[in-house]
């Protein structure tokens, strides 16, 4: 960890900026719903689980995450269906997006603007191209959108690998000026929490669904299933992090 550990006696990790992911960890999205949607004619929707998305698709671009898709349900020619698959699941997002299918978790909220309270940098790094528009129709309670919270966005940002590939963490932390280790990532997928550990940073996970396990396996320091479980002054002062080993 850089020299840095989670505790080693009088020797603290403090977080000293936090990269966060948005689908499911900032916003409850309907991207796992217009994956499902767009698989007819392909393959039976139901078979689209919420492990499919988590593991094959979240934190990958579009088109990567659709290969991903099709061939963990098994549909002949994965590679030469994606990209008509990947523009109906496109559509079909946009359409729930415009009827409202998009809304904050509150404890992610919360959670975003204790830390802008506390002065604590902040970075949103999702494969997301909606993510942006997404996060502007949230707002905080002093009625600004949540996306001004961030000093770093790398929302869509598509000129890199996608997720486990630690490059989009290496990049936010350049961005913040922080070393990756000093950084604490949130995730709510296995492939985000896997990124984060391949560019030494550490990683807290959010397991909203009751899905712990596979994000403690993939090297979260922490799970979660509320971000409200998180003191923020313990994260800048370590003692949060100490409870953590």
């Amino acid at each position: 960890m850089g020299g840095e550990t989670l505790n080693a006696g009088r020797h603290r990790f403090r977080v000293r900026a936090l990269i966060l992911d948005v689908d499911g960890v900032l916003l409850d999205s309907p991207h796992e719903q217009a994956w499902r949607d767009a698989l007819t004619g392909l393959a039976d929707p139901s078979r689209f689980t919420s492990r499919i998305y988590r593991e094959e698709v979240a934190g990958k671009p579009r088109l990567q995450g659709a290969v991903s898709a099709l061939k963990a349900l098994g549909v002949g020619n994965a590679e030469g269906e994606a990209d008509a698959y990947a523009i109906r699941k496109q559509a079909r997002l946009e359409a729930l997006i415009r009827s409202g299918g998009v809304r904050p978790f509150l404890d992610g909220l919360r959670f975003v603007e204790r830390a802008a309270a506390a002065g604590l940098p902040m970075a949103v790094a999702s494969a997301s191209r909606n993510a942006d528009a997404m996060l502007r129709r949230c707002k905080r309670s002093d009625g600004g959108s949540l996306l001004e919270c961030f000093s770093v966005n790398l929302n869509g940002c598509d000129n890199g690998p996608g997720k486990p590939d630690p490059w989009i963490v290496l990049r936010a932390a350049a961005e913040l000026r922080i070393p990756p280790r000093a950084c604490l990532v949130v995730e709510d997928a296995p492939t985000g929490v896997r990124a984060a550990r391949a560019a030494s940073a550490l990683a807290l996970g959010v397991a909203r669904s009751g899905d712990a396990g596979p994000l403690r396996a993939a090297g979260a320091c922490r799970v979660v299933s509320s971000l409200d479980e998180v003191d923020i002054e313990g994260l800048t002062s370590g003692l949060w992090m100490d409870a953590c080993a």
